[in-house]
């Protein structure tokens, strides 16, 4: 009587394994429409490439061997990528608010200054690294958030839509800033003895370190800062799944109306969220300034925060999954160079791909129909038909 039972149980180990698995690849579909849109974008810019007479292969082949050829390259693109980590959480988390943060760039920009502001200070010759580099950092991630909250608030105050509300900021930080560091007379912010507009050098004592032995180089330095904003996407991903304040994100994003009426104060999250997204975009900035240039330039960001819509949108707003979406996203930027000069290809035609696979993620039905994938999700805030997280 015992061996019946015992294969009774060991079969319905096995079905709920299987039941297990099947779910977990269920769970899995956005990431598969992801893989897809990115796929489906390399053959429209192979296409794109063979109309001008050039072997798509041969393109494609240069643009890997620049992304990952060999230690350099794979180091050049992480480095690259870095700063796309930051600005894509950014955008990420004030989409999973249900907020439509535009403003990145500026937030960057504010970041940036504020960080090479302060790293150039006399005090900060006098502290040591260990206190110096938190302290630029702070200031990086304040700048950001104070610049990211200015919208937030309207928000909650005025009405004031933040889509509308962040593009216009960033044109009056990027002219305020232009004119802090181009300006002769007075000077402001500017390096009067450099020979192209930018600020003073930080401290020393204010670099982030390296992560390469001297054997290897990258183009930029690849620096610590990749650990600070790894470390900060892993966060994000535990406080929205396990803490109060991620569920009322999540939960203002989906449905604001009803959270108000659950009790969650909707203007407070509106307004901490935006400032959250600002802070990391302010601290994606600090990083580059103290980690790669040493100082700043206003170009130094352009297009950065756009770059950080795509890529959220491509890990479909998961903190864990922009890590890997912004790395593909900086390396292909890092190989670009190496297509250009071995097969002839334009590096534009890499932004075209990048174009492609942002139209691709946001205009998914294509990509369900011709690879038939079924949709369970109908939120963009990364939410099953559930309502579970992915």
């Amino acid at each position: 009587m015992s061996k019946p039972k015992s294969g009774n149980a060991g079969f319905g180990r096995a079905s709920a394994q299987v039941h297990h698995l099947l779910t977990e690849a269920w769970r899995l579909q956005p990431l598969y429409v992801s893989l897809c849109a990115i796929l489906l974008s390399f053959v429209v810019g192979g296409v794109l490439i063979s109309i001008i007479g050039i072997n798509p292969f041969t393109a494609y082949w240069a643009l890997l061997q620049g992304m990952v050829g060999g230690r350099s390259q794979i180091a050049s693109s992480v480095a690259k990528s870095v700063p796309f980590i930051g600005s894509a959480l950014a955008l990420a988390f004030a989409f999973r608010a249900g907020l439509f943060n535009i403003g990145a760039e500026g937030q960057l920009l504010a970041g940036g200054i504020t960080a090479a502001w302060v790293g150039a200070m006399s005090w900060m010759y006098d502290l040591p690294g260990i206190l110096a580099i938190p302290v630029i950092l702070v200031a990086g991630t304040l700048g950001g958030a104070i610049w990211g909250g200015i919208p937030g608030v309207l928000r909650t105050k005025t009405g004031a839509h933040e889509v509308i509300s962040t593009i216009m900021l960033n044109y009056l930080v990027l002219y305020v800033i232009r004119w802090m560091v181009n300006s002769r007379d007075p000077v402001v912010l500017r390096d009067i003895d450099s020979s192209v507009p930018r600020t003073e050098q930080i401290s020393d004592t204010a670099v982030l370190p390296g992560l390469l032995p001297e054997s290897v180089s990258s183009q930029p330095e690849l620096h610590t800062g990749l650990i600070v904003l790894v470390g900060v996407c892993f966060v994000v991903a535990f406080a929205l799944k396990r803490t109060n304040f991620g569920f009322e994100v999540i939960t203002v994003g989906l449905n604001p109306h009803a959270s108000h009426y659950a009790g969650i104060n909707v203007n407070r999250v509106i307004a901490i969220s935006m400032a959250a997204s600002g802070a990391f975009a302010g601290l994606a900035a600090a990083s580059e300034v103290s980690g790669t240039t040493g100082h700043f330039q206003p170009g130094t960001f352009a297009l950065m925060g756009f770059d950080g819509i795509a890529i959220a949108l491509l890990a479909r707003t998961n903190p864990i999954a922009i890590i890997a979406a912004a790395l593909l996203w900086g390396s292909m930027l890092s190989g670009a160079p190496l297509m250009q000069q071995e097969a002839d290809v334009s590096i534009d035609v890499v932004r075209i791909i990048q174009a492609m696979v942002l139209l691709f993620v946001a205009a998914d039905a294509i990509v369900r129909y011709l690879f038939r994938v079924r949709e369970i999700s109908h939120s963009p805030f990364g939410t099953t038909s559930s309502g579970e997280q992915v």
